[in-house]
C-alpha cells in the first residue's frame, strides 16, 4: 500500500537523515522554516513566539510515552478541533497510525545513542489519490516554553505536536488548520472515503427501526477498522463552541473511539438476560467538558452494569474528555455523523471486497465548446454536456455502487492562505449498452449527488445491471480545478473517460463511408412468450445494425420479460433496417423465436412501437402463440416491416 509513497517537496527522508548524520548537525527544514511564514497567512501575528526543539522544552523527550492513546491529545490555540478529533480516532487504530507514523521505532529518541538523533521526522498522508511522505524538523512554536498548538497531557510526549506540524506543512501553515473538516483529515489518514450522515434529515431519534439500522452500519464500520466522528452544527458564528446544558459543545468535532452493545445485569444474570444497549464512546478534543446526561461518568445508570464490564469498557470518573452515551441520545443531541470507510480491495480478505476505479480529471476551460470542460450543473442546459464524462458498467442484476468525487486544493502558495472549495457534485445516467461516445442529450437519470462546497462528495446507490455515464461538475460553469473520481463496485466496472463526440474520420471512410445517422433503439419488454410445460421461456433479445450487436441478459421463466436494453448505432447506410431478434436460451443450443426489421426517417424523434413478431424459428408452432408483442422506443422513426 505504501510502496509507492511520493516524497513531498522532493524531500527524501533517508537521504536527508544520512546527510545530517554525516555532518553531525540537527535538521532545519528550509521548506517550512521556523518563522511567522509557517505560522500565519493573515491576521494578528504574535511577537512572543519562540521555536524550540523538544530537548529545550523538557527532559527526556519521547515520541510516545506508554504507547499511543486518544487521551494523549489536547487542542491548542488554533481552532482545529476537527483535526485533533481525527487524530483521536486515529490513535485508537494501531494498524492505521503505524502507517501514518512509519517506522516509528526508528524515529523514537534513543537515550543510549544520542548521536543518532537528527531532529528530523516524517509522516505519511493520503492526498489526491496518492500517499506522500512529509519531512519536518522538530522545532515547535512555544510561548513561555509551552507548546502553543496540539500537545499531549504528558509534557515529554511529542507525537501529536509533530504530526500536527507535518499536516500544517501539507496545508500551508498552522493558521490554515483553523476551522477545517474532520472528514478531510480522516481521508488523509486512511486513504478511505467518507460518508456524511445528517441526523436531522431522517428522524433517527424517534424512529427505532431507522436508528437500529444506522447503528448496525456504524458498528460494522468500527469493527472493520474505519474511523467515525460526530458534531453538533452551529447555525451562527455566535453559536460556535457554545456549551449546552447537557455538557456538549456546538460547532465542535468529537471522535468516536468505541462502538459496543453493552450487556446489562450482574453476574450470571447478565448472560441469561438478552437486554443490551447500543452504546457509543466519544472524546472531546479539549480533554475536558463531557456529556452530563444518562450514562455519563458519574451517572447512576452504570449501576446496571457489572463492575467487571465497567472495567472492561474503561469507565473512569474524571473529566478527561471521554464519555459514553446511548446511540439514541447521540441521535437526539448530535446533528452530523461522519463515517470514514476503509474500502477493502484485497482478494485475500474474508470480508466484502470492492473493485476500485480511480480516475484523475480536470474541469478545464476552453473557448471552443467542443473542447471546453467547465459546463456547470444541469441548471445550465446549454453547457452541461461540455463537462467531462465517464462510462462505467454495473455487471450484476442489482449492485451497490459507492462513488466519491474529490476536488484538488487550489491554493498553490502559502501566502494565498486557506484554500476555498468549489461547489461540486455529479449526475449519473443510464445509457445504451454499447455507448462509447459522449452524451449530447439528456437520458434517463439514474442517481445524483448533492452539490456542496466541500473537498469531496459521496454517494451510495443501488443500480440495475447496465451501462452508466457519470458527469462530474462544478455548480457554476467556467470554474476550473482538478478532481479525482473513485467508483467502487462489486465487479470490475471498466470505467473510462468518453473523449470523442462522434466516430473518428479515417482515410478508409472515403471508401467505406462515414456514419451519417445516429439511431437509438430501446427494447422495453415483450409479451406472449411461453413454452409448455413451463410458465415462460428463458429469453433474451439481440439488436443488430451494420455488424454491431447489442444483447440483453437472459430473463428466465417469464412470458413478459422486461429487457430494458438500449443500443445506439452510428449508421453508414440508413436505408438498411435495424434487426431485432428474440431468442430462447437453451443449455446446448439457443432457439431462434423471431425477428423484426426496423427502418425509417431519423428526423422524427421519440416514436414508440408495438411490434408483432411472427414465428420464424424451427417451424414448431406449438412452442409459441400466434404473435409476440415487442415494445420498442427509438430516437429514429423506425417502422416495422
Amino acid at each position: 500500500m505504501f510502496s509507492s509513497v511520493r516524497p513531498y517537496e522532493n524531500q527524501k527522508y533517508w537521504a536527508l537523515k544520512k546527510d545530517c548524520l554525516k555532518r553531525k548537525v540537527l535538521f532545519e527544514d528550509p521548506t517550512f522554516p521556523a518563522n511567522d511564514e509557517s505560522l500565519y497567512y493573515s491576521g494578528t501575528q504574535r511577537q512572543d513566539v519562540q521555536w524550540r526543539r523538544p530537548k529545550d522544552i523538557c527532559e527526556n523527550p519521547r515520541l510516545f510515552v506508554d504507547g499511543i492513546s486518544s487521551h494523549d491529545l489536547h487542542q491548542g490555540q488554533v481552532g482545529n478541533c476537527w483535526f485533533v478529533a481525527a487524530c483521536s480516532a486515529l490513535a485508537s487504530r494501531e494498524s492505521l497510525w503505524q502507517k501514518v507514523i512509519p517506522n516509528w521505532k526508528e524515529q523514537e529518541w534513543n537515550p543510549e545513542d544520542p548521536s543518532s538523533y537528527t531532529g528530523m521526522f516524517h509522516f505519511h498522508f493520503w492526498r489526491f489519490g496518492e500517499w506522500v511522505d512529509v519531512v519536518i524538523d522538530d522545532r515547535l512554536p512555544t510561548i513561555y516554553n509551552q507548546l502553543i498548538y496540539c500537545h499531549s497531557n504528558v509534557k515529554n510526549e511529542f507525537w501529536c505536536a509533530l504530526i500536527e506540524k507535518a499536516y500544517a506543512k501539507l496545508v500551508g501553515c498552522y493558521e490554515a488548520l483553523d476551522g477545517g473538516n474532520t472528514a478531510d483529515a480522516l481521508v488523509d489518514f486512511t486513504g478511505g472515503i467518507t460518508e456524511p450522515i445528517d441526523l436531522t434529515i431522517e428522524d433517527y431519534a424517534n424512529d427505532e427501526t431507522l436508528r437500529n439500522q444506522l447503528f448496525e452500519r456504524v458498528l460494522k464500520v468500527h469493527s472493520r477498522g474505519g474511523l467515525i466522528s460526530a458534531s453538533i452544527k452551529a447555525m451562527t458564528e455566535s453559536d460556535m463552541e457554545t456549551r449546552l446544558d447537557c455538557g456538549l459543545v456546538k460547532g465542535h468535532a468529537y471522535a468516536i473511539t468505541d462502538v459496543r452493545k453493552i450487556r446489562l445485569g450482574h453476574g450470571l444474570m447478565a448472560y441469561f438476560k438478552s437486554e443490551k444497549l447500543d452504546m457509543i464512546r466519544l472524546r472531546n478534543p479539549w480533554g475536558e467538558k463531557e456529556w452530563n446526561g444518562p450514562w455519563s461518568d458519574t451517572s447512576e445508570e452504570w449501576q446496571k452494569v457489572s463492575k467487571s464490564e465497567r472495567e472492561k469498557l474503561g469507565v473512569t470518573v474524571k473529566d478527561d474528555g471521554e464519555f459514553w452515551m446511548t446511540f439514541e441520545d447521540l441521535c437526539r443531541n448530535f446533528t452530523d455523523l461522519i463515517k470514514c470507510l476503509i474500502i477493502n480491495t484485497s482478494y485475500l480478505s474474508i470480508h466484502k471486497t470492492w473493485e476500485e476505479a480511480k480516475i484523475k480529471g480536470e474541469w478545464k476551460y476552453h473557448e471552443n465548446p467542443l473542447k471546453n470542460r467547465t459546463g456547470g450543473c444541469t441548471n445550465h442546459k446549454e453547457t452541461f454536456f461540455q463537462n467531462p464524462q465517464y462510462v462505467f458498467n454495473v455487471k450484476k442484476p442489482g449492485d451497490e455502487v459507492l462513488i466519491c468525487l474529490q476536488q484538488k486544493t487550489k491554493r498553490t502558495t502559502r501566502r494565498q492562505g486557506k484554500a476555498e472549495n468549489l461547489a461540486i457534485g455529479f449526475d449519473i445516467y443510464k445509457v445504451e449498452s454499447n455507448r462509447k461516445y459522449r452524451m449530447h442529450t439528456i437520458q434517463e437519470r439514474a442517481a445524483g449527488s448533492i452539490y456542496i462546497n466541500s473537498r469531496s462528495v459521496f454517494l451510495r446507490t443501488e443500480q440495475k445491471e447496465g451501462r452508466y455515464v457519470i458527469i462530474p461538475t462544478t455548480f457554476e460553469p467556467g470554474q476550473t480545478s482538478e478532481f479525482l473520481l473513485r467508483i467502487f463496485t462489486d465487479v470490475r466496472a471498466s470505467c473510462q473517460e468518453l473523449c470523442l463526440d462522434q466516430p473518428r474520420h479515417w482515410w478508409w471512410n472515403r471508401i467505406f463511408g462515414y456514419p451519417q445517422v445516429v439511431s437509438q433503439v430501446h427494447i422495453i419488454k415483450a409479451e406472449g412468450l411461453r413454452e409448455p410445460p413451463s410458465e415462460g421461456t428463458n429469453s433474451y433479445v439481440i439488436i443488430k445494425c451494420e455488424g454491431e450487436t447489442v444483447r440483453s441478459d437472459v430473463h428466465k421463466h417469464t412470458g413478459i420479460p422486461e429487457y430494458d436494453v438500449k443500443g445506439i448505432f452510428y449508421r453508414k447506410k440508413p436505408e438498411q433496417p435495424i434487426i431485432v431478434q428474440i431468442w430462447n436460451h437453451k443449455f446446448f443450443l439457443d432457439q431462434f423465436l423471431g425477428q423484426v426489421a426496423l427502418k425509417g426517417d431519423p428526423d422524427d424523434l421519440q416514436t414508440s412501437h408495438a411490434l408483432h413478431l411472427q414465428d420464424r424459428g424451427n417451424g414448431n408452432t406449438n412452442d409459441l402463440p400466434g404473435t409476440i408483442s415487442l415494445q420498442v422506443f427509438s430516437s429514429s422513426n423506425l417502422t416495422h416491416i
